[in-house]
């Protein structure tokens, strides 16, 4: 099984004719025959976007007609900051079930109001500010590079893009590999959060452990351990392995992520970590050492 995304999933490009989303198409199309079945341009559509290899796929000049025509149920979004929230805002509008939102430097503003329309519908985002999601051998939505995966039993989550690599690299070195892989982004106003896919992985009967990789900065790393200490206790746990990045960050100054700023005492790595031992997650001491850490832990 897999979380989120798998072979039958149809995703639209929002921002498919720029140099960012016109790559990672070609990419996305060149994974497992992932399904890219249009993109969306309100000035072209009508016309056809053409792949490195020669396939052809339809502009769109809405969310909403592309949906109709596709039976999209997913949607990847590369439209530059300024419009990204009008973007995200007119896929909860056509209702499509699973929107990623790749862009970074989303004013949060704009995502206040994207949030206060999300919560009224019945779509999930994914980001902004992330590198969206794979399910290996099956579908690739985002930037990740698929050539690092391998299907196997690791569900990994991770709010650092390149350490989200970092987890999904070394599985497969360890002979693990994954099930699906989540970037849930970084930004302090955003779509799906920790526990949001930790109960999926915990339902998933092929996952049969857990990388969580968090940042400084916020609550949502010690919300998810209570969350999997509750889970714990109604007999629901899975062997975990985590990271908290920025241990060393001077206090105050925002490293990376925009949500990655430690303030009022609250948010620092130290407090995570513990948060997570207490959960029954095994930190690893270093990024280096995930897969080797997540192989120790399944030998006990």
């Amino acid at each position: 099984m897999s979380i989120l995304i798998d072979k039958n999933t149809k995703i639209l490009t929002q921002g498919m004719t720029g140099k960012t989303g016109s790559f990672h198409t070609n990419q996305a199309l060149d994974y497992f025959g992932t399904q890219m079945v249009g993109g969306i341009h309100p000035k072209k559509g009508g016309t056809n976007w053409t792949s490195d290899k020669g396939q052809e796929l339809p502009i769109f000049a809405s969310v909403a007609e592309g949906k109709e025509k596709t039976g999209a149920d997913a949607s990847v979004i590369y439209v530059p900051p300024a419009g990204c929230g009008a973007a995200i805002i007119e896929a909860i509008e056509a209702e499509i079930p699973l929107i990623v939102c790749i862009t970074e430097g989303v004013p949060v503003l704009d995502m206040v109001d994207v949030k206060a329309k999300l919560d009224k519908s019945k779509s999930r985002l994914i980001g902004p500010n992330c590198p969206g999601l794979m399910t290996p051998e099956q579908c690739k939505i985002g930037i990740m590079p698929g050539s690092i995966f391998k299907k196997g039993s690791v569900g990994v989550v991770s709010r650092s893009g390149t350490l989200t690599y970092e987890a999904v690299y070394q599985t497969s070195v360890e002979g693990l590999g994954q099930t699906s892989a989540v970037g849930i982004g970084g930004d302090p106003v955003k779509g799906t959060e920790f526990i949001d896919v930790l109960e999926m992985f915990l339902a998933d009967d092929e996952t049969e452990s857990i990388i969580m990789i968090g940042e400084i900065g916020g609550s949502a790393e010690e919300e998810a351990a209570q969350f999997l200490k509750d889970e714990a206790k109604k007999g629901r746990k899975k062997p975990m392995v985590g990271f908290i990045a920025g241990r060393t960050a001077p206090p105050g100054r925002t490293m990376g992520h925009a949500g990655a700023i430690v303030s009022g005492g609250k948010g620092g790595a130290e407090d995570k970590i513990a948060a997570m031992e207490e959960a029954g997650i095994t930190v690893s001491p270093s990024p280096a050492r995930l897969g080797v850490t997540m192989t120790e832990v399944l030998k006990g």
